[in-house]
């Protein structure tokens, strides 16, 4: 109970300047942090779309070369054909030499020219195989160059993506540690309310000065009387059309 009155009074001893002044400054904190992620910009999900990519692309060679294989066997199936069919043609022919009667002599003459047809219709498919072969020989030629250039392409923005960070990562640590403790100083109510207007504002601002007799933030005029009450300190005031809360330009430290 009495850490909970210490705290309390601890809230107490900000004033309304004070608080402002702590909520800028964490305003431009977080603005320098979100400087620091428009640097990365659109590269992690470049990264990311070309680790994608290149997963599809060695799939879609496992596919081709899956499918030559299975040409190559139907190759094999048919020369297989045709070695069975020239056996039976040349035992069908040395049959001839015995035959009997017309009826055998036709039937053996049947049979080889059936076998000959077996032939010619197995050569066909061996055609039509080695044709797909040829054709998938070319897509694996030009998706493995795909592939080669996707791959460097992802290690050159792997190379940026990481440089910057190395850059940027104590930098933004910092930051984020600076933050950490100033948010600590601010009182929950208004934190929370901070946290939500810049969540919901299109720049990531939730603190703005006056900048022309306006609001910083979405450039509407801002009432003379109004204006003074800002410039007084005295209350937080936030701006009647985007939510804002406002502050002079003096507090920011910029000279009007």
């Amino acid at each position: 109970m009495a850490t909970s009155k210490q705290s309390q009074s601890a809230e107490k001893e900000y004033t309304v300047e004070e608080k402002l002044k702590a909520l800028y400054d964490l305003q431009s904190m977080m603005s320098e942090i979100d400087k620091i992620k428009t640097l990365r910009g659109e590269l992690p999900l470049e990264v990311q779309d070309l680790e994608d990519e290149i997963v599809g692309l060695e799939t879609r060679l496992k596919n081709y070369q899956g499918e030559i294989r299975e040409c190559e066997a139907a190759v094999g199936q048919q020369k297989k054909k045709i070695a069975e069919s020239k056996a039976l043609i040349d035992k069908y022919k040395s049959q001839l030499d015995n035959v009997r009667n017309n009826r055998e002599f036709d039937n053996l003459t049947k049979e080889v020219e059936f076998q000959g047809l077996e032939i010619e219709f197995s050569e066909k498919k061996i055609r039509e195989f080695n044709a797909t072969i040829a054709l998938k020989q070319e897509d694996i030629a030009a998706c493995t160059e795909k592939l080669e250039g996707r791959k460097a392409d992802l290690q050159q923005k792997k190379s940026e993506l990481d440089q910057i960070i190395s850059e940027t990562k104590q930098d933004e640590e910092k930051l984020r540690e600076k933050a950490k403790n100033l948010e600590a100083t601010i009182e929950p109510r208004l934190l929370t309310a901070f946290k939500r207007i810049r969540k919901g504002a299109r720049n990531g601002l939730a603190v703005v000065y006056i900048e022309r007799g306006s609001c910083g933030g979405c450039f509407n005029k801002i009432p003379p009387q109004k204006q003074m009450d800002i410039k007084l300190r005295k209350k937080i005031i936030v701006c009647e059309y985007c939510g804002r809360i406002m502050i002079d330009p003096e507090l920011a430290g910029i000279e009007a």
